[in-house]
């Protein structure tokens, strides 16, 4: 697990929702790094496996840090900074296509 190595103050703390549960963040901070701060680290299960991946390169390459944000599935987390009331669910195996994420979403398919 990560920690941060100042206090970011409480100006700059905003909450987002990481499965269900409300969570401390510095403004302008990727996702990724929030969820690598967390008790379970991992971001999204493999479709064949359900093997547990995390953020790894943290530059956009791997395809590792993908989750579920605000109801739109596949986001790289490590090009995504957070916003206050951010709602985020880890991607559990094979994104759905149907435009509805496990969030209840709407979003357009190739928009």
């Amino acid at each position: 697990m990560f920690r941060k190595l100042h206090d970011p103050g409480a100006a700059a703390a905003v909450t987002v929702i990481i499965d269900g549960a409300p969570v401390a963040a510095e403004a302008g901070e990727s996702i990724a790094a929030v969820l690598l701060r967390q008790k379970e680290i991992w971001s999204r299960t493999t479709p064949v496996t359900q093997s547990k991946r995390a953020p790894y390169c943290l530059m956009g390459v791997c395809f590792d840090c993908l989750a579920e944000v605000d109801g739109i599935a596949s986001v790289q987390t490590c090009l995504t900074p957070v916003r206050d009331g951010m709602r985020i669910a880890r991607q559990i195996g094979r994104r759905s296509l149907s435009g509805t994420g496990s969030l209840g979403g709407k979003r357009s398919i190739g928009a």
